[in-house]
C-alpha cells in the first residue's frame, strides 16, 4: 500500500494534481477510518478519500521529473487508429481516463486532438479533450516546476507531430 504524507501532491484520477492537506480519522457507524483530505488545484475543492480505498481509487504520485520527457516523447508518436463507432471510442477513452495512469490520458488526449482535425467532436469527445489536455498540461507543470504557459507549446508541439507521423 501507497503511503502519502501531509504536504505531499498526488495525482486522482480524472482531476489531476492535488495535495494531501491532512490525514484524519472520520467516524463511520462504529468504525474510524482514516482518511486523506486532499485539496484539488483545478477547483480549489476538498475530497476525501479513504486511507483503505487509496489504490482502489487510483491516487498516486505524480510522475517524476525524469518521466516527463517520456511524455512528450510518448504525445508525439504514432498511434493506432481510433475505433470508428463513437461509442466505442468513448468507452475505451473513459476507461483509459479513469486509470488515472497520465500516459494513458495522453493516448486519449492524441486521439482525441487527431479526430478533431479530420471532423468537429461530439460535445463528451470535446469534452473528454478539454480534461485530458488539462491533466496532461498540469501534471507536467506541477513536475517540472514550470507554468502552464511554458509546457502548452511543448504538448501542442508534440501533439502536432504525432498528428503528422498517423
Amino acid at each position: 500500500m501507497v503511503g502519502f504524507k501531509v504536504g505531499q501532491k498526488v495525482v486522482y484520477p480524472n482531476h489531476g494534481i492535488g495535495t494531501i492537506e491532512q490525514i484524519e480519522q472520520k467516524q463511520i457507524g462504529a468504525v474510524a477510518l482514516p482518511f486523506y483530505t486532499l485539496r484539488l488545484a483545478a477547483t480549489n475543492s476538498l475530497v476525501l478519500v479513504p486511507v483503505s480505498n487509496a489504490a482502489e481509487v487510483g491516487l498516486r504520485r505524480p510522475i517524476s521529473t525524469g518521466e516527463c520527457e517520456n511524455l512528450l516523447s510518448a504525445l508525439s508518436g504514432d498511434f493506432a487508429t481510433p475505433a470508428n463507432d463513437w461509442k466505442d471510442r468513448f468507452k475505451d477513452f473513459s476507461d483509459k481516463m479513469r486509470t488515472g495512469d497520465i500516459f494513458e490520458v495522453a493516448e486519449v488526449l492524441k486521439h482525441l486532438c487527431y479526430l478533431s482535425q479530420i471532423k468537429p467532436l461530439s460535445f463528451r469527445e470535446q469534452r473528454m479533450l478539454e480534461r485530458s489536455r488539462y491533466l496532461v498540461v498540469s501534471e507536467l507543470a506541477a513536475v517540472c516546476r514550470q507554468p502552464e504557459c511554458n509546457i502548452e507549446p511543448r504538448v501542442d508541439q508534440a501533439l502536432m507531430e504525432a498528428c503528422a507521423r498517423h
